[in-house]
């Protein structure tokens, strides 16, 4: 008589980082919500209300680097407990402000610095911890959290602002980070070889490496020794155009641009939650992809994509979610977040064991792009009255990175040499093709 077959448990974490992740994802839905009723009630420019924005994406992506050598130190558990901590508090917090400075802190530094934690490296971490077999597709469906978050908050948060004020609306956002708290406490794993388990399609049990020296010296170590490699450059730049025309731009901007068209923020809100629920979609088919197709060419063609859709963009608006308005949405979601997947690959492929943490300031770059884009759309909304000119330079920023994915070669392995020499700490070498 057999036994029946135990799930695995990276199965088990793999669905306590999605509940995490969507937890985290609500105040990074709430922005663009908020804007108006913002600047209605305390009379702040646009501009510096995308300011706190942009000081949120911007930490939001150089927090990932240090968080992910974090979570190697330290552990998942209290990094990812005490980033849920941080964006609880600093949602909650913004109920008390009276100055943009504060705004600034809360919504900026707070918020950025919690949600940074359990940013696209903490998928990378878990992935690369816990997979071996279907590591593609659990990168797209972890990924998609953030998306479903946004799915989830995007419209409750509307009609609570409607309803009850944007502060009811913050402090359901600090609610819900804090309703996770007790199920990442209480089943986030640290390693499979802590229940003596191998990886999920792994063979054996690898038991997990001490991290040398502190947290932030491997994080600005991994990019010194990658930062000197031209694949760290195409990639960095094409994720900083993709923060760009995602979170710095749609994110920030497509609801108060369509309200500049007469469309209702209720509306405009529930068409950025479907472009959350189409990405769920698209995110876990690139995931399936990566697993099969070369990862180059699958980021050639999102950002190509997701150029032209940008290009048309500003001709779609109107006072009403028109039919070919649902278009654009259902497009454009399919390929929201679908660069992740393959961009996780080939961080992996390029540089190893550090991939996790080079991908963090892969990310960093992605969150530099988001910032200077939410900021620079204000700016442009503030001095022309109209965000026409955002969504072109963003099409056209698209297509070239495009480019650079295509221009990634693969990675070429040293022959080893006779007698193979050995790096310090009993590595063997290895390099790029330039």
């Amino acid at each position: 008589m057999t036994r029946p077959r135990r799930l695995h448990p990276a199965w088990t974490v793999a669905a306590v980082a999605f509940v995490a992740l969507v937890g985290a994802a609500g105040f990074r839905a709430t922005p663009s919500v908020l804007l108006h009723p913002l600047h209605a009630e305390f009379r702040w420019p646009l501009a510096t209300i995308s300011a706190a924005v942009s000081v949120n994406l911007l930490l939001y992506g150089l927090t990932a680097p240090f968080a992910a050598a974090l979570m190697d130190r330290f552990g998942i558990r209290r990094v990812v407990t005490g980033a849920l901590l941080t964006v609880a508090a600093g949602s909650g917090l913004t109920v008390f402000m009276t100055a943009s400075w504060q705004l600034v802190l809360c919504w900026g530094v707070l918020v950025g610095l919690g949600t940074g934690s359990m940013a696209l490296a903490f998928v990378a971490t878990v992935t690369g911890r816990w997979f071996v077999h279907r590591r593609g597709l659990v990168t797209g469906v972890l990924t998609a959290g953030g998306a479903t978050g946004q799915l989830v908050f995007l419209p409750l948060v509307a009609m609570l602002v409607d309803a009850h004020g944007w502060r009811a609306a913050a402090l359901v956002v600090a609610g819900a980070a804090l309703a996770v708290v007790p199920l990442v406490v209480w089943l986030l794993r640290e390693h499979p070889a802590d229940l003596g388990l191998p990886a999920y399609g792994a063979a054996e049990v690898v038991p997990p490496t001490p991290p040398a020296g502190g947290a932030a010296s491997r994080a600005v170590g991994a990019l010194a020794q990658a930062a000197r490699t031209r694949p760290f450059w195409l990639l960095a730049g094409g994720f900083a155009i993709c923060g760009a025309t995602t979170n710095g731009l749609v994110g920030t901007h497509f609801v108060p641009a369509a309200h500049d068209h007469g469309m209702p923020q209720t509306t405009a809100a529930g068409l950025l939650a479907l472009v959350g629920l189409f990405d769920i979609v698209g995110t876990v088919a690139s995931g399936w992809l990566t697993d099969r197709v070369d990862s180059r060419l699958l980021l050639g063609a999102y950002y190509a994509l997701r150029g032209g859709s940008l290009l048309v963009l500003p001709g779609l608006f109107a006072a009403t979610a028109e039919p070919s308005m649902l278009v654009f949405i259902v497009f454009y979601g399919l390929d929201w977040v679908a660069t992740v997947p393959p961009t996780v690959a080939l961080c992996r492929e390029y540089f190893g064991a550090s991939g996790a943490v080079v991908f963090g300031w892969v990310f960093a770059a992605h969150q530099v792009g988001a910032a200077l884009a939410a900021t620079g759309a204000g700016l442009v909304r503030d001095r022309l009255g109209d965000y026409a000119p955002a969504w072109y330079v963003a099409g056209a920023l698209s297509i070239g990175a495009a480019v650079l994915s295509l221009l990634l070669r693969r990675r070429r392995e040293v022959p080893p040499a006779p007698a193979p020499a050995v790096a310090a700490g009993g590595r063997r070498a290895w390099s790029y093709r330039d």
